[in-house]
């Protein structure tokens, strides 16, 4: 049996009033997205707005841009330059870095609350030249960060790092035991502006550097110091490399890890890093006519 044109013919005029609901659908959900999108933000509670500024005026030196409520109470939720953490408001001297996690609902309550501030900074971003391809150490400003050499020096890593992350402080002594490695370390103000440049404005800022973040020894420190600084270019920097939070470390080879690393991480990377840098040239060497 053969399908004439006669018999396709209702089965195309029950399509098209289809297709058109289709579009109509769409294009419902899509304005509907855009009002969501350009639908102003809740205003902050007069309890959050006074804690903002309480915060502001305790660190002035330390960039607040959020403070919201969480499910505990008493507890809220602070954000820094892209840094989050949680503040008892009868208390906000200390600062509870870390994951929020909801044990009833088995649910990281910190976890999704990252992931779309990455994504509306991602949005933000999107047409300002933010890059996330594998940068070579040997192409970045060198001058504008604090050198350590240890042993032979032959190994490098650059690390972006804030004085003031505690997470960079946890790197920090597994970098001290690591030996023949060359470490680049770009200040940057993700937490405030003024101790970076109290480190780089000292008369030793490796050694600064190094007693403020492993003796927590601020003896080295130059505050309200006046002096030719990177660190607001150390800012920009990160921002066009796509670091998003501290620390972060470049390799040899142009890869780059997120977040704290142990020795045995730093020792394999360093060492595979070298590796894949020093064949580089090598292999480019061996193409030649």
């Amino acid at each position: 049996m053969m399908a004439t044109t006669e018999s396709v013919r209702p089965v195309l005029r029950t399509r098209r009033p289809l297709r058109h609901l289709a579009h109509a659908t769409a294009l419902v959900f899509a304005l509907s997205a855009a009002l969501a999108a350009s639908a102003p933000a809740l205003a902050a509670t007069p309890d959050e707005t006074k804690l903002l500024e309480s915060l502001r005026k305790a660190h002035p030196g330390t960039q607040f841009s959020e403070v919201s409520r969480t499910d505990v109470d008493g507890i809220y939720e602070v954000w820094m330059s892209g840094n989050v953490a949680y503040v008892a408001a009868t208390n906000p001297r200390f600062f509870i870095f870390g994951r929020l996690f909801d044990t009833q609902s088995m649910r990281d309550v910190t976890g999704p609350r990252i992931a779309q501030r990455n994504a509306d900074q991602g949005g933000q971003l999107q047409s300002q030249s933010v890059s996330t391809a594998p940068v070579s150490i040997d192409q970045l400003p060198l001058a504008d960060a604090i050198k350590t050499v240890r042993g032979n020096g032959q190994r490098k890593v650059a690390v972006f790092s804030d004085p003031n992350c505690i997470y960079c402080k946890q790197l920090e002594p597994e970098l001290a035991g690591v030996d023949n490695v060359t470490v680049y370390t770009f200040l940057v103000p993700f937490q405030g502006e003024a101790r970076p440049i109290s480190i780089w404005c000292a008369a030793d800022r490796e050694r600064a550097w190094r007693q403020w973040m492993l003796q927590a020894d601020a003896s080295q420190l130059q505050p309200n110091a006046n002096c030719e600084h990177p660190v607001m270019r150390n800012l920009e920097l990160a921002r066009r490399l796509g670091v998003q939070g501290t620390p972060t470390l470049f390799w040899a080879d142009g890869t780059r890890t997120d977040g704290y690393v142990g020795r045995s991480v730093l020792e394999t990377k360093l060492t595979e890093a070298a590796r894949v840098a020093s064949a580089k040239p090598a292999a480019a060497a061996g193409k030649r006519p």
